[in-house]
């Protein structure tokens, strides 16, 4: 269900801004179903991890920001998932770790790869190899979320924030946040010089459009832009 979700966002222009979240009070992600894997064959696990880890990667590579709001507990594979996504924020009350060494197991749904990338690879190490589980402000203190907010008594803290950054997301060019996101994913994997002519051509792709003249028509007109995603 989450891929055909994420198959039909992919494609739809109209797609701004993506918060994942959970109406499941208390639980963003609790990871993998252990009764459900304790039944598997050996054989069918990697089979199965993979398919988790290409969703993950779906969410990752999704063209528009992507926004996790983390309520309650993002265990495990709940954790990578929010690790996909761009911006990350929390309640305090929520609890997230990378906790499969406990099971014998290592992360297999990108934690291995995005965790150090997002906090630094000696954090990771330490929170990988301890199975640790942090709150929203020890999470907030390592930069493993952008924002810790105290839960409320309807427990969407940090889906309201989410909300709060879309709306501030919206109003820019539809284009120049895609291509800005690419940049950006793509600078990150390669050296300095490389990641600048990947910017450069990502610029590009924003000079021929509608939306670029409109941005400057609506500065000299003195008025908000009409983007248009043209």
């Amino acid at each position: 269900m989450l891929s055909k979700a994420v198959d039909a966002l992919k494609s739809d222009k109209k797609v701004r801004t993506i918060i994942v979240r959970s109406e499941v009070p208390g639980v963003f992600c609790a990871g993998a179903d252990l009764k459900e894997r304790v039944k598997m064959n050996p054989s069918e696990v990697g089979p199965f991890v993979s398919k988790i880890r290409a969703v993950i990667n779906e969410i990752a590579n999704l063209p528009v920001p992507t926004i996790a709001a983390i309520d309650g507990l993002a265990l495990g594979g709940g954790l990578e998932l929010a690790l996909a996504c761009d911006i990350r924020v929390a309640a305090s009350s929520a609890k997230m770790g990378l906790v499969e060494t406990k099971l014998a197991i290592i992360p297999g749904g990108g934690g291995t790869q995005r965790l150090p990338r997002a906090i630094g690879v000696s954090l990771a190490k330490e929170l990988i190899f301890s199975a640790r589980v942090l709150d929203g402000q020890e999470a907030k203190a390592v930069g493993l979320i952008s924002h810790v907010l105290e839960q409320n008594p309807e427990g969407d803290a940090a889906y309201r924030k989410a909300l709060d950054l879309a709306r501030e997301f919206l109003p820019q060019g539809p284009i120049a946040m895609r291509v800005a996101k690419l940049a950006i994913n793509q600078g990150m994997e390669v050296d300095l010089v490389t990641g600048l002519a990947i910017e450069e051509a990502c610029y590009a792709q924003t000079i021929p459009t509608k939306d670029r003249l409109e941005g400057l028509l609506a500065f000299k007109e003195k008025r908000s832009p009409r983007y248009k995603g043209e």
